[in-house]
């Protein structure tokens, strides 16, 4: 089992989890976050960490897809291990259907 970001972090991107996260397998977009599913230790602390509930188990339904979407991502975009602001409309969007194809960029973030 591994932890995934799903969609609701897109353009929201609170980074509480990184700060939890004891191997330091969150890695930052532009806009959001991803886990790095073979790093992830399966330890949970960051899932109720997040302010827009976009941790998810890999093992509830649906999930297949944003494993692959978290193992892309990162594997090319920078380790994050610091806390910092979200995104400038993280409260607007929290919840917001269709996030994916309005939001998502894969540029990567600055790290840190």
């Amino acid at each position: 089992m591994t932890y995934v970001v799903t969609d609701n972090c897109i353009a929201c991107k609170y980074t509480d989890c990184v700060e939890v996260c004891p191997v330091d397998c969150f890695y930052e977009g532009e806009n959001t976050l991803v886990i790095h599913p073979d790093e992830c230790i399966d330890c949970g602390v960051c899932e109720p960490e997040c302010p827009a509930d976009a941790i998810r188990p890999d093992t509830e339904p649906d999930m297949e897809k944003w494993v692959d979407f978290n193992r892309k991502y990162s594997e090319i975009w920078p380790v994050i291990i610091s806390k910092k602001d979200p995104m400038p409309d993280a409260e607007e969007r929290d919840g917001e259907e269709g996030k994916m194809e309005k939001y998502f960029s894969e540029a990567p973030g600055e790290g840190g």
